[in-house]
């Protein structure tokens, strides 16, 4: 039961610092001059081909291209990017809840950790899928840029799992409404 509790709350905090990476992106993006208004610039609306889909978009191109040997269709394109994005940082949330229900040790390090392990991970995997550039070819403000939204994700990933799962004596007990019972455990 702890560990479908720490993957549901995981879930749900990983859309949510999903989101909060999605909007201090987007408000960098207007800060710079950004024209488009906020679900324009969130559901990728001008993204028409694979052409023009980012890194996430890619990574399902590929996928799709090694699994079928097809191209996808460049209708995928818009679709195909939200989805692998969205998929990521829920995914990353997930691992954190499974984590985090099956070890109450070093919860501060476990939440610092989680922003940057993510950033760097894409620094990683993406230049080998071909997807970016290694990471020595971008200028510190870009990487800073991209380690400071990671690092707002992992934030309120970890501060949603901790409010979704409660604590009590170092450990996390879900509240009723996750773990389906009339209330807390007081350990």
């Amino acid at each position: 039961m702890r560990l479908a509790v720490g993957l549901v709350a995981g879930t749900l905090a990983g859309a949510a610092g999903t989101a909060a990476l999605d909007a201090l992106q987007y408000r960098r993006y207007r800060r710079g001059d950004g024209k488009e208004g906020f679900w324009r610039w969130e559901l990728a609306r001008d993204v028409m081909s694979w052409d023009q889909a980012s890194a996430p978009g890619q990574v399902a191109r590929k996928a799709w291209h090694r699994v079928t040997g097809e191209d996808p269709p460049e209708s995928w394109a818009r679709p195909a990017t939200n989805l692998v994005h969205w998929a990521t940082g829920i995914g990353w949330g997930a691992a954190y809840g499974a984590l985090a229900s099956m070890s109450s040790h070093h919860p501060l390090v476990r939440a610092l950790a989680l922003g940057p392990t993510a950033w760097i991970q894409g620094y990683i995997v993406l230049p080998l899928a071909k997807v970016y550039k290694p990471i020595w070819d971008y200028d510190a403000k870009t990487l800073a840029d991209d380690l400071s939204a990671h690092v707002v994700y992992g934030d309120v990933v970890s501060l949603v799992f901790w409010a979704l799962t409660g604590r009590s004596n170092g450990q996390h007990h879900a509240p009723a409404m996750l773990a389906g019972e009339q209330g807390a455990r007081a350990s």
